[in-house]
Parts: structure tokens; sequence; C-alpha cells
């Protein structure tokens, strides 16, 4: 009769045979190569399972870094935006100065060259009328700015001081309808006068006979006439010469020096050597007063 439970090696007999087996199997992996290709043979198929058993943990912590780095990455890109647009602006900014630096430095080489005093003015806005050029500077009467002063840039002439106000004055050009100025031609030194007509870009020479020595290219300056410039500035270049058989004056149209149309600094001049004060006398008193209460 066969038995239902059959009975095999204790526990205590299956530990001991399992660490002999283990310490004959370390003495000979310690003292011979013998096991290494069966070492290398296991490892084949062990390997696949342990990268198996570790591929949940390797995702999970490849995820969480994907994710960490979008994050840092969305976070860097939005600063680095912000940076940029900043920068931008600044470089806006510095581009302007330079420009007006460059401006400024041609305002003051040219008011040395000129030997005379002068005053730096700023554009404050530009009279819209049709047939009107008038321009408006943060300079006036609180300076020492009177009307018809004659108003220069960089190029040649500008205008003149058409009204004084205490902390502005309008500046008529001379490409203004109204405004008229004695010229000559620097080749011959041929006179005659300079009309605004209107554009910024033109003046008409209505005075001239169609025999009159005078041809484009021709550089007009300031004959000092009038009283109101002094001579040799520059006010324009000839650019036409039309002969009128049937009218006793040509057609000539000059084309102003000046950069009427992209100034934002002008040089208001005086012709005299006297220092312009740049606050009034009552002022000076006033301050002096403060200064010494007890004298």
């Amino acid at each position: 009769m066969k038995l239902l439970f059959a009975t095999g090696p204790s526990l205590n007999t299956r530990l001991l045979a399992a660490v002999i087996a283990s310490t004959i199997l370390l003495v000979t992996e310690y003292r011979s190569p013998r096991l290494d290709p069966v070492r290398t043979t296991l490892s084949f198929f062990i390997d696949p399972l342990k990268y198996l058993v570790d591929l949940p943990r390797v995702l999970g912590e490849h995820a969480a870094d994907s994710v960490t780095s979008y994050s840092a990455l969305k976070k860097e890109n939005k600063r680095l935006r912000e940076e940029q647009l900043i920068h931008q602006i600044r470089l806006l900014k510095f581009a302007s100065l330079e420009k007006e630096n460059i401006r400024l430095r041609a305002l003051l080489e040219n008011s040395f060259k000129l030997g005379e005093q002068v005053l730096i003015a700023e554009l404050i806005s530009i009279n819209m009328a049709p047939y009107e050029n008038i321009v408006l500077v943060n300079k006036g009467t609180r300076f020492g700015v009177h009307p018809k002063q004659p108003v220069l840039d960089a190029n040649g002439v500008v205008g003149q001081v058409f009204r004084a106000l205490p902390f502005s004055s309008e500046i008529m050009l001379i490409t203004d309808p109204n405004h008229a100025i004695p010229v000559q031609v620097n080749r011959n030194g041929l006179l005659t006068i300079a009309v605004g007509s209107g554009k910024l870009n033109q003046l008409n020479l209505p005075f001239l006979p169609n025999n009159a020595d005078i041809r484009p290219g021709d550089l007009l300056i300031t004959s000092g006439l009038g009283g109101t410039f002094p001579q040799g500035y520059p006010v324009g270049i000839v650019d036409d010469f039309t002969p009128q058989p049937k009218r006793s004056f040509a057609l000539i149209t000059a084309t102003p020096k000046a950069m009427l149309d992209r100034n934002r600094e002008l040089m208001i001049v005086w012709s005299n050597s006297k220092p312009v004060p740049l606050i009034s006398k009552q002022t000076m008193i006033e301050t002096e007063t403060a200064a010494h209460p007890d004298e």
C-alpha cells in the first residue's frame, strides 16, 4: 500500500545541504575560474530579468525628469523672452541716444567754427498749418532769446526767431512763404534773395534775370545784408535754373542745406560777444540775498 503523505528530508537538513553547496561553490569560484562559463551562461538569461524588474523605476525617473526639465525649460524660455524684450528696448534707447550724441557733437563742433555765441534748443512741436513752416523750441526770453535771431543746425541756416516767449520760442523756417533771406552765390558773389516756397525741401530765387551767372550745384550763403543773418552761413544748393524768355526773371529753385525735416536740436545764434545770462538779474539778486541774509 502506498502512503498518502510521503516524508522527505527535514528543513534543517535541506538548509545544511544548501549551506554546504554554497560554500563549495564560493570556494571553487575563489580558487578556480571553472565556474566563469556557467556564470556567463546564467547571466545571459538573468540580466534581462534584472533590467525588466528595474524598468518601471527607470521609466518613472525618466518621466519625472522630463516633466521637471520641460517645466524648467518653459520658465527659462519665458525669462529669456522677457530679458530679450528688455534688451531690445534698451538697444532702441541706446541707438536713439547714440544718434542724439552724434547730432549734439556736430552742433558743438559747428558752434566752435562759427566763432559766435550759440544756445542749443530742443524742438517741441511743429505747426501743421498749410503753407506755414514754423516750429517751437524749448528756449525763450528767460535764456536771452529775442526775435530775429538766426537759427542754424549742423548743416546750415534753419530760419529765424519769429516770436520769443518766456519759456519757448517760435522759429520761422527759411522755407516759410513769408520768409526771405539775402543770399549770395558762393562761386561768384552774385547777390539775390531766397524766398520760402512753403515746401520743406525747396527755396525760390525769384529775382534773378534769365542771363544771371548761376547754375545748378552753386552754393548759396548768407550775404550779411539786412542785419539779421551774419555773412557766410550756408543756405542752400541751386538745383534748377530754367530761363523764361517771355518773362523778366528766370525760374530758379534751391534745396536748403539744413535738415529741416529731421532736426531735433537747433542752434540759436548771437552775433555779439556779450555773454547771455541763463537767469534774470532779479533772480541773481534774490539768490545772492538768500545766500548772505546778514549783509
